[in-house]
């Protein structure tokens, strides 16, 4: 029998509410609706225990992680399944390099550490990276904060033999994925770009953090649509963050492309794109998850090649 990952979350927000309702659904119904990859390692989606869970809010520190991830500000939908207590209370979490020893004492048990706070706070990302090299725990950066583009600690992290995974998610089927998958379409059938963007909306409290702290994001967008084609970072231009409350947990996105075929004659393309945004996440984070435990049982540090399509910037992307 498997034996299941334990998992440590940070952030017990909108994304670990749909990874925490996923897992429960999938394990209840069997269902594959929505999963690219059944096993990986021979783990499957509901092989996975959360053992322990940080956040800075006060209204969620203490409470059972299950109940936390359905107060506000949190808007993702309840998904139709039953969420058994998890007997995981939510611990103070973070806010500076001061408390790393007491997280990493926390991290006791856990083999994975899973980085799901806002972006924008890379002092905190860095030392729960920290916290998880002296814990001797896997981690996963989901934010655009640069952890796993800095070479040094991805040295230590390997020869620790501790997996360190990211930076930032290539949502399941979001904005950048989409638009790199557009551009690439555009080069394989030989057009030229001329121009094009991306405007992105949202309701979660991720979305209003992101307009407050724009700048590492950009970039980790950048990076994702310039891995499609070198030459976006010239050609292809991506709006502010909009954050719009009443869209709740939904994203919505519009793309432009213009571009030149046969003859230099014009091609133009909109295509506009709504998502359940943490849904998007947690799509990823699952398989994140399984490939970090899987590499920490074999004993293989860090970056895993494997991981590099579900990410935005990978190590030795721009930050």
């Amino acid at each position: 029998m498997t034996e299941r990952v334990k998992v440590a979350v940070v952030g017990v927000g909108n994304n670990t509410s749909a990874l925490l309702q996923g897992i429960a659904l999938y394990r209840q119904s069997g269902s594959l609706v929505g999963i690219r990859r059944p096993t990986i390692d021979g783990l499957g989606v509901g092989d996975i225990d959360v053992v322990a869970a940080f956040a800075t809010s006060e209204e969620k520190i203490g409470r059972d992680v299950t109940e936390a991830i359905f107060l506000p500000p949190n808007n993702f939908p309840r998904l139709d399944c039953n969420l058994p207590r998890a007997g995981v209370p939510v611990t103070k979490g973070l806010v500076d390099a001061s408390g790393v020893r007491r997280v990493a004492a926390a991290l006791a048990g856990a083999e994975v550490l899973l980085y799901s706070a806002p972006s924008g706070r890379t002092e905190t990302a860095q030392a729960y990276a920290e916290a998880a090299h002296t814990a001797g725990v896997a981690f996963i950066n989901t934010t655009s904060d640069p952890v796993a583009r800095d070479p040094r600690r991805m040295e230590r992290f390997e020869a620790a033999g501790l997996p360190l995974l990211g930076d930032d998610l290539a949502s399941q089927f979001g904005t950048s994925v989409l638009h790199n998958a557009l551009l690439r379409l555009l080069a394989e059938r030989g057009l030229t770009l001329v121009s094009s963007y991306q405007v992105n909306l949202g309701g979660t409290e991720d979305f209003r953090n992101l307009v407050e702290n724009p700048d590492t994001k950009k970039q980790s967008k950048l990076n994702a649509l310039s891995m499609a084609d070198k030459a976006a970072a010239d050609t292809v231009a991506v709006a502010p963050l909009g954050y719009l409350p009443h869209l709740a947990s939904h994203k919505v996105a519009h793309l432009n492309i213009e571009a030149q075929g046969w003859g230099e004659t014009a091609v133009s393309l909109d295509v506009k794109l709504k998502v359940h945004d943490p849904s998007g996440a947690a799509g990823v984070n699952i398989d994140l998850i399984r490939i970090a435990a899987s590499a920490l049982r074999d004993g293989r540090g860090g970056h895993c090649a494997e991981a590099t399509s579900l990410l935005k910037s990978p190590p030795g992307t721009a930050i």
